[in-house]
């Protein structure tokens, strides 16, 4: 047996091959969407996946005002922020987001997925999301994908 042909292959910078994504998420339920836009940034469906390389792939998010929430989360749930000075704490439910900003929503979600880190930061960086269905990044010719 040659040992050597076992050996792990562990991804750089250099050699991770990066693909561009379209997800269409028109009818489609926040978490569940979430979830595996953020394993496609991560990489995780990879091979040579590497916990510490940013070896993902560039997502787009098209129809992103057409989002599904389930149950009473769409007026029950609150997201959190702070202006930064004292009572400046405000909320906002995801039908008031989905009015002003459709794209948060899902950035929000997927944000939340991600690490807590530099790498998860820079990762971040490769998600694109659009309110509606057109989106300028024609020339990188994505691949369409459905979940």
């Amino acid at each position: 047996m040659d040992t050597l042909s076992y050996r792990t292959v562990s991804a750089n910078a250099a050699t991770v091959q990066k693909e561009w994504i379209v997800v269409d998420a028109k009818g489609e339920v926040l978490g569940r969407l979430a979830s595996q836009i953020a394993k496609i940034l991560r990489g995780k469906h990879k091979p040579y996946f590497t916990p510490h390389v940013d070896c993902g792939d560039n997502v787009i998010v098209i129809n992103a005002d057409k989002v599904r929430l389930t149950g009473k989360k769409m007026t029950d749930k609150e997201y959190v922020r702070h202006t930064g000075h004292p009572g400046g704490q405000r909320f906002a439910t995801p039908r008031e987001i989905l009015a002003k900003q459709p794209h948060k929503v899902i950035e929000m979600a997927v944000k939340g997925m991600l690490p807590k880190n530099r790498l998860g930061r820079s990762i971040y960086t490769n998600l694109h999301v659009y309110a509606g269905a057109e989106h300028p990044h024609a020339a990188q010719q994505p691949k369409e994908i459905k979940f």
